[in-house]
Parts: structure tokens; sequence; C-alpha cells
């Protein structure tokens, strides 16, 4: 499974790490089912992105807004795409990662300053 992730700037992976828990814990989803996590290219720079994926152990990819954009998300946000020029991430960073034919496992989940969502590959 890929888990997209959204976060405002500056998020420390501590504050990652337990609202991914959360929200994975409340979907029944042991982190184990997880091997890649996927967002905004600029958020996989950010040390605190960096820091969470390497604790989980799982594949960090980045993505272009404009690819992000280009990906159907179940729920646009105006506030999203004005700030950062996609309607979502978690959602079409989840999707694009998982590679064609890719479904949303979990649409996106908002814990705090972070989103997060499931795709995984048909």
């Amino acid at each position: 499974m890929v888990l997209g992730l959204g976060a405002r700037s500056g998020v420390p992976a501590g504050e990652l790490a337990g609202a991914i828990r959360a929200v994975l814990a409340a979907a029944g989803v042991p982190p184990a089912r997880v091997g890649t996590v996927a967002t905004l290219d600029r958020r996989a720079a950010e040390p605190g992105v960096r820091a969470f994926a390497r604790a989980a152990g799982w594949r960090l990819t980045g993505f272009a807004a404009a690819a992000l954009a280009g990906q159907p998300v179940f729920r646009p946000s105006g506030r999203v795409a004005a700030a950062v020029g996609t309607p979502g991430v978690a959602e079409a960073a989840a999707l694009l990662a998982a590679g064609p034919g890719a479904v949303l496992v979990l649409p996106k989940q908002v814990y705090g300053r972070v989103t997060v969502a499931l795709a995984a590959t048909a």
C-alpha cells in the first residue's frame, strides 16, 4: 500500500508519526502493509518528513504539484490548490505512487496538521 501524505510546512517527524499511527489504527491497517509514503516534492524534502519515512522504513516519493494536479481526488480543496497548486496532495500522491490502476483504499483523513490517504494497486 501507498500512504499519501499532506502536511503543513515544518511539521516534525513525531507529529507526523502520531497522526499516521492514529489514522492507520482507525482504519484497521497495520503499518507493515505500507511500503511507500508519497507527498508533494516540497514536503518530501523537509527534515521531519524524511526522518519520519526513514524511521518507519518506508520509501519516500515526492511529486511536483503539476503531476499531482493531474490525478483525480475524492475531496478537492480550494485552500490547498491556492497554497500549493494542486487541489489535493494526500489522495493524489497515493494514487500516483501506486501506479496505473491504483484504487483509493482510504480517502483523505485529516488529523491536526497532517492529512493521510491510502491507495493500493488494483
